[in-house]
């Protein structure tokens, strides 16, 4: 049977005909689009669209015409956008029928999908292709392959995609949780190596405590953050943006201070620098402290707190300038107030401006350690204007930083809710 053997195909949606190339449908942006390359009978293409007319090779949709010439400006320039006076629920569910999900759209726009989805409790699914068997035998050659690439993918970046990505994500909880205890019991004194050992005692020592306890708990949880970061660096998509991402860098240097120890462990042996090398190795295993951030990855709360300083970094960088122009003002007033002036008393605690900085920004966050206070009247009267101001300036930012993190927030938690809508079906079948 030749069907479907022209040189190029006629998609009409809506009434609006659009014209491509056979070729350009096999690697269309669009998934619905793109299943028409496969196609071998008249019933799969009735899968796909509403009707086919065989004689001119046009496919028919009922669908939103206006919704999907703006999709089609997101195929032809990357960018997806909402249709004026259209309901984002309406335009989201046309962009879930062409094989789109809300990730694809514009900054702006998902937020106004998050803030409608949060209002209205809506949540949709991507609908699967239909098909049984036979239409699994007739998948692309690699397809499989892919398929499995990209549920291993979810498994190990997205914690609520699946029973095993639930269970694999409380594994790697229970290694961070151990690892921190670990961590923090080795710090007490009964603990720790004394600090008088002699070169050999000291080597003796540290070339047995990697088979303590400690150290064999310690290596097993390495062992499993490394396979793990392996693991996740094979079935990415893209290596370069991999290694690029914030979490991944801090799991690299969570665990690269181990290795890096277990090297200076080796080559230094009874070398005379190994006091030196141990002040090295304790710095390198507090690095540790880093596998805390691993546990963003499974909380909604840190993954908010990271993406509102990342989408807030203009208003951090403002109210850092506020501090730090109110602290050059009233650290070299209250030097000069203070210790710069002929007069009877002088306060030791400003003998400088950097000095009177600290005081400064203890005050202006209402800290107030008691260290270091004014002494004189004109001194105190500063110090309650430094606090006054503190308090202004640092609320000025907040309230924009307060909203960013609420839509942060909302946004984590829809995107958290979709993929926990399809564990419950994968749990169901």
């Amino acid at each position: 049977m030749n069907f479907g053997r022209g040189p190029s195909v006629v998609l009409n949606v809506g009434g609006t005909r659009y014209s491509f190339s056979r070729e350009v449908l096999k690697d269309f942006p669009l998934r619905r689009v793109s299943r028409l390359h496969g196609c071998l009978s008249e019933q799969d293409v009735l899968d796909v669209c509403d009707d086919y007319d065989r004689e001119r090779n046009e496919y028919f949709f009922d669908r939103h015409s206006e919704a999907f010439g703006f999709i089609m400006l997101y195929v032809r320039h990357g960018h997806l956008r909402f249709v004026p006076h259209m309901c984002e629920l309406s335009f989201y569910n046309e962009m879930i029928y062409w094989g789109l999900e809300g990730s694809h759209l514009d900054y702006c726009c998902q937020r106004r999908l998050d803030d409608r989805m949060s209002e209205t409790c809506t949540y949709y699914a991507a609908e699967e292709p239909k098909g049984g068997p036979e239409g699994k035998g007739r998948r692309p050659p690699g397809a499989e392959g892919r398929k499995w690439l990209e549920r291993m993918r979810r498994t190990f970046e997205e914690p609520t995609s699946s029973v095993a990505a639930q269970v694999l994500a409380t594994v790697s909880i229970l290694f961070v949780i151990v690892s921190m205890v670990v961590l923090c019991a080795s710090t007490l004194p009964e603990w720790r190596a004394p600090e008088n050992r002699s070169v050999e005692e000291q080597s003796r020592y540290t070339a047995e405590s990697v088979r303590e306890p400690s150290g064999i708990i310690e290596a097993i949880c390495i062992g499993w953050f490394t396979a793990e970061c392996i693991v996740r660096f094979i079935v990415s998509k893209n290596k370069c943006e991999f290694v690029r991402r914030p979490l991944n860098i801090i799991d690299l240097l969570a665990i690269t201070p181990y290795y890096i120890s277990v090297l200076m462990t080796v080559f230094t042996g009874e070398n005379s620098q190994l006091q030196r090398a141990g002040v090295t190795l304790r710095v390198l295993r507090m690095m540790r402290i880093f596998w805390v951030i691993k546990l963003a990855r499974h909380f909604i709360g840190l993954q908010t707190l990271g993406l509102t300083l990342k989408r807030c970094y203009r208003e951090m960088v403002m109210l850092l300038v506020f501090i730090c122009v109110a602290m050059a003002i009233f650290s070299a007033l209250s030097q000069l107030l203070e210790n710069g002036l002929d007069l009877g008393t002088k306060n030791k605690d400003y003998a400088s401006i950097p000095a009177a900085c600290w005081w400064v920004i203890i005050s202006m966050t209402t800290v107030g350690y008691g260290d270091m206070c004014p002494i004189t009247v004109p001194g105190r009267i500063l110090g309650g204007i430094c606090v006054v101001s503190g308090i202004v300036l640092l609320a000025l930012p907040i309230t924009f930083i307060y909203h960013s993190f609420v839509q942060c927030y909302h946004e984590l938690k829809f995107r958290s809710a979709r993929y926990s809508r399809s564990l419950s079906a994968e749990f169901l079948n």
